[in-house]
């Protein structure tokens, strides 16, 4: 199990200061973990890093458009 106690979470740099329906996300040695950000002591999800990169790059090429 990752432990993400103590990690630095943030959120994109496009959400607004007052963003009630925004995901956080937080690097750590070996994995991604994703909140959401009106939950800040509830669960999150775990990614691999190069999971974590394809979802990023599908997401910002349009892969998941309706």
């Amino acid at each position: 199990m990752i432990n993400l106690t103590g990690a630095t979470w943030f959120k994109s740099s496009k959400s607004g200061p007052n963003c009630d329906n925004c995901v956080e996300v937080a690097y750590v040695t070996g994995a991604v973990g994703v909140r959401d950000s009106k939950d800040k002591t509830g669960p999150a999800l775990v990614f691999a890093p190069g999971d974590w990169r394809a979802f990023v790059t599908n997401a910002r090429g349009g892969a998941f458009a309706r």
